[in-house]
């Protein structure tokens, strides 16, 4: 009651070795079947035993032999062989898995990625070439095929990285009777025509140079504010405690000529001093006791080369004790010979100090 309702798998590896398994622990959970298969046709056939069994949990679950020819012929038995369980024929070129591509070869140009591989001996008409791609921003992969065995594909930016994988699938329904597609070619890495090993290297590269460039603003910015805090103490410091100025600028001949000795140049000093004020002595001060009419006509006789102070509130109040002081000078030296002095004002008189 098992023949044609076993589930079985089957694979042709290339057409060079033939792999076929069952599910042993649902169908003989009690039983280790043995298993037998023929590439003859017609009445003499051959059977052979299994040459390599595959295993789980030490149950025979499995087969893999060495591909003979295009039919075959398989049969499962009970463990001595007196009982046929499972029995099936079929076409091994319909079950063909291909090899990986080989000699995979990437051609950037601009935008566009063509890839190739060399062609296989046999069934290049059965297999086309199927090629996948992702950038490091997009989650899923993109697909595209072409006939064996060249794909290409636009659109590709220079500016990022990508991932790509290639491999080899059989036609269905014409060559194949199930899906079967080769194992995926070692995936390669690739920026703008320049192979890399792998796109992490980018994003380092990528991050790196953003963390220079936030190192270097953030320097920036911090010597930033502090030449301001610099400027703005500068001032808080001459508001608050003003610049002491330097003697050897307002005392430079103290220190230019005398080399900061004190007294020679305080000696010296003394000299200058009385000698200006033999120079620069001031005239004799006449007191008279005159109308103020007389003192106008005496400063009018004198003429430019003399000044007279008067002090005109004392005369007009007609006080005996009342006076007049007359300081007669030269004009040109009426600044020098008066520079230390002091005029103040007070009601109707005038004091000099």
């Amino acid at each position: 009651g098992w023949k044609g309702t076993i589930n079985t798998t089957i694979i042709n590896f290339n057409n060079e070795k033939m792999q076929i398994t069952w599910a042993t622990r649902e169908l003989f959970p009690r039983e280790n079947v043995s298993f037998s298969y023929t590439f003859d046709e017609g009445k003499h056939k051959i059977w052979k035993l299994c040459p390599t069994y595959l295993l789980d949990q030490d149950y025979n679950s499995g087969c893999l032999f060495k591909t003979e020819g295009p039919t075959l012929a398989i049969s499962i038995r009970n463990s001595n062989g007196s009982e046929e369980l499972f029995s099936k024929r079929l076409k091994s070129d319909f079950y063909i898995k291909p090899n990986r591509p080989e000699n995979v070869t990437f051609f950037w140009k601009e935008d566009t990625v063509t890839v190739s591989s060399n062609k296989p001996e046999r069934a290049v008409k059965c297999l086309i070439l199927e090629l996948q791609y992702k950038s490091k921003f997009d989650k899923e992969w993109q697909s595209r095929t072409s006939k064996c065995c060249s794909v290409g594909e636009q659109g590709f930016d220079p500016r990022k990285c990508y991932s790509f994988r290639v491999r080899l699938k059989r036609l269905v329904p014409y060559c194949n009777v199930v899906h079967y597609s080769s194992d995926w070619e070692a995936e390669t890495f690739w920026m703008n025509g320049t192979l890399l090993d792998s796109c992490d290297d980018d994003k380092k590269s990528l991050s790196n140079t953003v963390i220079i460039l936030s190192c270097l603003l953030s320097v920036l910015l911090v010597m930033l504010i502090l030449l301001i805090l610099l400027c703005k103490w500068q001032r808080l410091q001459k508001s608050v405690m003003p610049a002491i100025p330097d003697p050897k600028y307002i005392f430079a001949d103290l220190f230019n000529d005398h080399n900061g000795n004190f007294q020679e140049w305080i000696d010296k000093t003394d000299q200058a001093v009385v000698q200006t004020k033999l120079e620069y002595e001031e005239p004799e001060c006449i007191i008279e006791a005159e109308s103020h009419r007389e003192d106008q006509k005496s400063i009018d006789k004198q003429g430019p080369q003399e000044k007279i102070f008067t002090f005109s509130g004392a005369a007009e109040s007609n006080d005996p004790k009342a006076a007049q002081i007359a300081c007669l000078m030269p004009t040109s030296n009426t600044r020098a010979s008066f520079a230390g002095f002091q005029i103040l004002m007070n009601d109707d008189m005038y004091v000099m100090l």
